[in-house]
């Protein structure tokens, strides 16, 4: 018997699961989607329970038949931007955060994606609109998926095509009240090569 006060723990399958957590186990899966060891399909499937998983067991499960790879380095911290009665960007050279708080308040903001960096493989967007706009501009290949509601508003993704093996992932949780909020493509004369440019050295960084 332990001693006085100690409590049983419970097994490690049955700990609730961390954000962290389940950021290290979708980094396990993009590793070995370049590796060849999953298909597209099968990350795409994979990264989605990992999403969503509740304990340790469950994100286990997604990577038990692959090797361990190393954490990834540390992300930046979280980061917030707010446009209220006017107009908010970030364009250009910038680092994206993990975890990213952005507000539109009878403002215009807008995020370009196409030469920011990039450091974690999943991105959160917590995306708050109201009375006003937000576009959000990301290049071909990067996988964005989109969340929540739009009350007399709208929110769209204007991409096409999959995304390519072990991208970035950017999840945006959308709050929309007469408003909207779009992902859509830069324009080509100014992102074409950029782009490419970004998504290879993140695969490159990868697989290294």
């Amino acid at each position: 018997m332990g001693p006085s006060g100690e409590r049983d723990q419970p097994e490690r399958s049955l700990l609730r699961a961390s954000d962290a957590e389940r950021n290290q186990t979708i980094e396990v899966l993009a590793a070995a989607c370049a590796e060849g060891r999953l298909s597209l399909a099968e990350y795409s499937q994979r990264s989605d329970v990992a999403l969503a998983a509740r304990t340790v067991g469950d994100l286990d499960g997604m990577t038990a038949d692959l090797p361990a790879h190393p954490q990834a380095d540390a992300v930046p911290a979280a980061g917030e931007i707010t446009a209220v009665l006017g107009n908010e960007s970030r364009k250009g050279h910038w680092v994206v955060p993990a975890q990213l708080t952005v507000r539109s308040v009878l403002g215009d903001c807008h995020l370009e994606m196409q030469q920011a960096v990039i450091g974690q493989h999943v991105t959160t967007v917590d995306a708050t609109v109201r009375f006003g706009s937000m576009t959000i501009f990301v290049p071909d290949g990067i996988d964005v998926r989109m969340t929540g509601r739009a009350v007399l508003g709208a929110k769209s993704s204007e991409l096409s095509g999959e995304p390519r093996p072990g991208a970035p992932v950017i999840v945006v949780h959308c709050d929309v009240f007469c408003g909207a909020i779009a992902v859509r493509r830069p324009p080509r004369a100014a992102w074409s090569g950029v782009a490419r440019e970004l998504v290879s050295s993140v695969l490159d960084r990868r697989r290294s």
